[in-house]
């Protein structure tokens, strides 16, 4: 896993004062924030990477362990050698005092030797003797991201909706931090059994790939009994989200840092709710628009009317003109769905009227009609040259 260069990303200079660190930051995340960059993933990163970097920064105690190891974690202690922050996770060392030694090639000790290599030899049969590989050195890991579908009527989109729902994530594990092991023995990995590979399959076909646990070299130091050397540990969580009005089916719902647990002290990943909203039984929607059809009697159409009409909110006033014909649209101003991107922003609702016959006339009612068919003798398909 590659390191991370939180003043190149901050992009501040490593001897920053604090008030540097935060105007930039300031700056970077007004220019990358979600908000500002609707449904642009680049820029959803980059704004994480940002938050991730100005919580290093801004922090003496952590800028401190950055700037001594190159990467953070909960468990790193400044002034110590070994990185760790109590002595039993380095092992112990029998009174002796070891501070004279480097502990790692380079490093700054009264001795050319590292600390590794004195003890290789002692234990491996002298200088000569090949020496195992050493397992990887566990960095910190962001959690992943969880995705959970949630389905919703349509009244409910309309006017958003705030529940509890349980997310079955992991969490950071309290005995190693994150690490997969407590610092015991070095032992085969039992993974890949040593080999440093795995095998997978895809479909008829069989490949290697590197072994995830060992990272290939085939060793790894004996896992932690209470993850079993993942890391992270499982856990069923009930978390409240709030799903804002205007969603539709297919929209994607961000829940900050209640995805899989991260490592080492890095941050949890998030959680999005993918929204599948229902059908209703005579509304449907058009990007924020509504559109129903209601029936209108030849009375209402032929002298006009006042008629009530459904909308998402309940009953509303219509007024329909005198002469009004089948198929005619009206339209009640923000009467539709609220805008996603602008709460204050709402759509339309438009009413398409339809002429409703009577399904039974009466002897009465047809002799109405033929003197009404007399009186009104104009053809509406003469335009057409039909007689």
């Amino acid at each position: 896993m590659a390191k991370k260069d939180y003043y190149q990303i901050l992009g501040v200079k490593k001897d920053a004062k604090a008030d540097e660190i935060k105007k930039a930051y300031r700056r970077l995340a007004r220019k990358h924030h979600p908000d500002v960059n609707p449904n642009d993933k680049t820029a959803e990163e980059k704004f994480k990477e940002i938050q991730e970097a100005n919580d290093i920064l801004s922090d003496e105690k952590k800028r401190k362990v950055f700037d001594r190891f190159g990467y953070y974690a909960d468990n790193l202690d400044v002034n110590s050698p070994y990185g760790a922050g109590t002595a039993s996770n380095a092992g112990s060392t029998g009174g002796f005092d070891f501070s004279g030694f480097d502990f790692e090639p380079g490093g700054s000790g009264g001795s050319s030797s590292s600390f590794r290599d004195i003890f290789s030899d002692l234990f491996s049969g002298g200088a000569g003797a090949k020496r195992e590989p050493e397992p990887p050195r566990p960095q910190p890991k962001k959690g992943k991201d969880i995705e959970m579908p949630l389905a919703l009527s349509f009244e409910e989109a309309v006017t958003g909706l705030t529940t509890n729902i349980t997310v079955n994530r992991s969490e950071q594990c309290s005995r190693c931090q994150g690490a997969g092991d407590t610092g015991g023995p070095v032992v085969v990995c039992s993974t890949c059994k040593g080999t440093g590979q795995v095998q997978r399959s895809g479909g008829r076909l069989q490949f290697s790939q590197t072994c995830p646990d060992c990272e290939g070299t085939g060793r790894r130091r004996q896992p932690c009994s209470l993850c079993n050397g993942k890391g992270v540990t499982p856990k069923n969580e009930q978390v409240k989200i709030r799903i804002p009005a205007g969603v539709d089916t297919g929209s994607r719902v961000r829940i900050p840092k209640k995805g899989e647990g991260g490592r080492l002290g890095a941050p949890p990943g998030d959680l999005f709710i993918l929204t599948n909203v229902g059908k209703h039984r005579y509304f449907t929607r058009k990007g924020d628009n509504i559109y129903v059809t209601v029936p209108i009697t030849v009375p209402e159409a032929a002298l006009g009317a006042k008629i009530e009409v459904p909308t998402v909110e309940g009953k509303a006033q219509l007024k329909i003109p005198a002469g009004t014909e089948s198929g005619q649209k009206f339209r009640l101003r923000e009467r539709g769905f609220p805008s996603l991107r602008n709460p204050n922003l709402r759509g339309d609702q438009f009413i398409e009227v339809k002429i409703s016959l009577p399904r039974i006339i009466s002897e009465e009612t047809k002799e109405l009609l033929r003197q009404f068919e007399k009186a009104n003798t104009e053809n509406p398909r003469r335009a057409m040259g039909l007689e």
